[in-house]
């Protein structure tokens, strides 16, 4: 037996847990503009201090969102859509069996409409 689809599942649920903190989202949105970029000019892009956003980036990081890698004295961060790309994937997909659910019972409605006198 594989622990594929639990590990999948808890990389998706680190995912959601870490962007339901509208902070982090805000974090991805100034990486996502940039390349790569240090805490500290996050900092200035967001109303919090440079250690809250440290704070912030070491969730995003446990999630697989982000990376950082050291540069001299500076540590940069970047963003890293894999762990995205899979979450939105499973979103996709369960919106896919709930499009199929739903034209199941609308067939099944429609069917029971036609055959009520």
């Amino acid at each position: 037996m594989t622990s594929e689809p639990r590990d999948a599942a808890n990389a998706v649920d680190g995912v959601l847990a870490a962007l339901a903190e509208p902070t982090r989202r805000q974090l991805l949105d100034v990486l996502a503009e940039r390349d790569e970029t240090t805490a500290t000019v996050l900092a200035g892009r967001l109303p919090v201090s440079r250690q809250a956003v440290v704070k912030h980036l070491a969730v995003l990081d446990a999630a697989g969102l982000v990376s950082s890698r050291r540069v001299g004295r500076e540590v940069r961060y970047a963003v890293r859509p894999d762990a995205l790309n899979a979450t939105a994937q499973w979103m996709a997909a369960l919106a896919a069996d709930w499009d199929r659910r739903l034209a199941r019972i609308k067939h099944i409605a429609e069917a029971a409409e036609r055959d009520t006198p």
